[in-house]
């Protein structure tokens, strides 16, 4: 038994002793990802883990994900195993500055994207997610709407509705960092494939883009389309789960460089330690809970295309 697998049954075997679910990120390394219990995207992790008897969430990401499951499991222990991965995205906007922006525009609705901190979201009026920001933001039927943190999905969501969106200027900078020189050369390099695009891309590669998704919208793409090659203008993290998925498949990552050394914090020992400890341990204080709460509910509420 090498070592990867001999950590993996120690922290399955501990898992199952203490009734602890491991949430794994599409982006975390491979190991990580074979060894959960439940991979995907952020938000969709923590409400599926809110439907199970689990005593304990161990969430392989970054902070704000589990703040995330702390305010959709409040009856759960939430363990981050690396305390210090973080998101800048999230870290771009605090709630202070959302509240200075909203004076700025009085009464206009904040529809909030889920890569941001508990008390951001207490601050807003609804939250979205990658896959859905055009709907909520359409489904708000407000002529104005305020989108933070992420600049370039508002100026995404703006292509897709004639409402005037004012965004906050913050942005993921593994996909805002991508350039078209290094599409165009992925391109060029694959002529067959098809070229997914996650929304945190600037506007210069989405225009590029066959398609855009997020990242279980590129998942599910990849699995229902009959294409071979797929260039994948996203964290480099999902090329696992997509070759996992479509083995007769081929997948090549837009720019090798997209890899966030924050979503690769966590390893297999990290994990271990975590689960033994039952530490770090994240928790959103109640009365910003409920108010973060409200946004990511009134989101529950709006239909799915």
């Amino acid at each position: 038994m090498d070592k990867i697998q001999e950590l993996t049954k120690r922290i399955r075997d501990l898992a199952r002793e203490k009734n602890a679910i491991i949430l794994a990120h599409n982006y975390q390394v491979p190991e990580v990802q074979d060894l959960a219990d439940l991979t995907g995207d952020s938000l969709a992790l923590s409400i599926q883990a809110s439907k199970t008897d689990a005593d304990i969430i161990v969430f392989c990401g970054v902070h704000f994900m589990a703040e995330a499951a702390s305010i959709v499991c409040p009856d759960k222990k939430v363990i981050i195993p690396v305390k210090e991965a973080g998101c800048a995205m999230a870290d771009m906007l605090t709630a202070e500055q959302l509240r200075a922006f909203k004076k700025e525009h009085p009464g206009v609705p904040v529809v909030t994207y889920v890569n941001s901190t508990a008390e951001v979201k207490a601050e807003s009026d609804i939250c979205c997610t990658s896959a859905n920001a055009i709907q909520v933001v359409k489904w708000t039927k407000a002529p104005e709407v305020i989108m933070t943190p992420d600049r370039n999905l508002a100026q995404w969501v703006r292509r897709h509705t004639e409402q005037t969106i004012y965004s906050w200027d913050g942005y993921c900078p593994i996909h805002d960092e991508l350039t078209v020189e290094e599409v165009k050369k992925a391109m060029k390099e694959h002529p067959d494939a098809v070229l997914m695009a996650h929304p945190e891309c600037p506007e210069r590669v989405l225009e590029l883009a066959h398609v855009v998704r997020s990242t279980s919208g590129m998942l599910k793409y990849a699995k229902e389309t009959d294409y071979k090659e797929y260039i994948v203008a996203t964290e480099t993290g999902l090329l696992h789960p997509l070759k996992k998925q479509n083995p007769d498949k081929r997948f090549y990552p837009a720019s090798p460089n997209m890899i966030c050394k924050d979503m690769k914090k966590t390893g297999l020992e990290e994990i271990l330690r975590a689960l033994e400890q039952e530490e770090p341990v994240v928790k959103v204080p109640e009365e910003t809970r409920i108010r973060a709460f409200k946004a990511v509910e009134r989101m529950m509420q709006v239909p799915r295309d």
